[in-house]
């Protein structure tokens, strides 16, 4: 009894979170007048990147940071992946690899500047971004690129097609509906979080999170443990352009969807249950913070106009409910740091 105690004290923003995501996405679906696989399909499409924003956040936050970079980074990938993946076979994948490693570099030199510049990561990506953006536009002065067609469908498909298209399997019936999406995410979170999280880098991410002080006198290696997590949290960014990029077929420097990007990342963070101190949460909250913030505003598409609740539907008003919604939201994913008397009961 004592140790499912702990181990829900330990999760409570996670289980929130995904408390929170089961009921909001309920009333999307019993709203909704045709809900389906091609619903849960497209509602997929719409939350993936904002996840792998999400997760870079994370890598920022556990170590005492904000990274105000992670969504000009995504537009740069996006508007090099316009370039780099428009041709066919091994040379997308090349492209696809060189958007990754674009992403983790941006990333590395973010944590260079941090911890060889003694430089506040707030500060230093603001200016990171601010960089980032520009070499965008440079990119793409103007919506345009294309790439593969059949590299863009697939991959935002369901398993069908994405095998089909490609001649890798044939039909897999009711199992091959289900989207693609999902396989993406779970391919990330085993190869990169999981054995991230596990390593002595990793626990020393999180080390400095809880103190960064105590994390030096026992032996830990802060500098890499900082300069792995900015590394990890620019390669999560690249993985939501390289989506994006597949998702929209081409480049588009745009840069109030990176500052919307931005700011939602950080709210996926604290909805998912990963503290603002550092040092506690992971990825997977941030996964169903991203779901909850989505959820939000799905219901806004299928309220019905002329219900009691009609007048929440209306574009003019949408943004000051989804606001309050948010802000509930996040309140709750907060909850946990109002009940401790110890900053130290945060992480244990």
């Amino acid at each position: 009894m004592k140790t499912l105690r702990l181990i829900l004290t330990q999760n409570l923003g996670l289980i929130l979170a995904v408390v929170l995501f089961v009921a909001l996405y309920s009333i999307y679906v019993a709203l909704h007048p045709n809900w389906g696989l091609n619903v849960v399909l497209q509602n997929g499409n719409e939350t993936l990147a904002l996840i792998f924003v999400g997760m870079a956040q994370t890598m920022a936050v556990l170590v005492g940071g904000l990274d105000l970079s992670v969504g000009p980074l995504m537009t740069l990938t996006n508007c090099f992946g316009s370039h780099v993946m428009a041709g066919t076979g091994g040379s997308v994948v090349a492209g696809v690899v060189a958007c990754l490693a674009l992403g983790s570099a941006c990333g590395c030199l973010n944590g260079c500047i941090i911890v060889y510049g003694r430089i506040q990561p707030i500060i230093a990506t603001l200016a990171t971004g601010a960089i980032y953006i520009g070499l965008a536009l440079l990119l793409r002065p103007t919506p345009g690129g294309a790439i593969d067609g059949d590299l863009a469908w697939a991959f935002t498909n369901d398993i069908n097609e994405l095998g089909m298209t490609y001649g890798w399997w044939g039909d897999l019936g009711l199992f091959g509906k289900i989207p693609a999406q999902p396989i993406f995410l779970a391919l990330v979170v085993v190869l990169v979080w999981a054995p991230f999280k596990r390593s002595a880098t990793g626990r020393g991410a999180y080390a400095i999170g809880s103190n960064a002080h105590a994390a030096y006198m026992s032996g830990v290696r802060i500098d890499r443990s900082k300069i792995a997590a900015f590394t990890l949290a620019g390669f999560f960014a690249a993985c939501a352009g390289v989506y994006l990029t597949m998702q929209m077929g081409s480049g588009n420097a745009d840069a109030p969807q990176a500052a919307e990007y931005t700011l939602r990342s950080i709210a996926t963070v604290v909805i998912g249950g990963t503290s603002l101190y550092g040092g506690s949460g992971g990825v997977i909250g941030t996964i169903f913070g991203a779901l909850v913030l989505r959820s939000i505003s799905f219901i806004f598409r299928v309220v019905p106009g002329d219900s009691t609740f009609g007048f929440v539907a209306s574009p003019l008003l949408q943004p000051f409910f989804e606001g309050l919604i948010l802000l509930f939201a996040v309140s709750l994913g907060a909850a946990r740091v109002f009940r401790v008397r110890n900053r130290l009961s945060l992480f244990t």
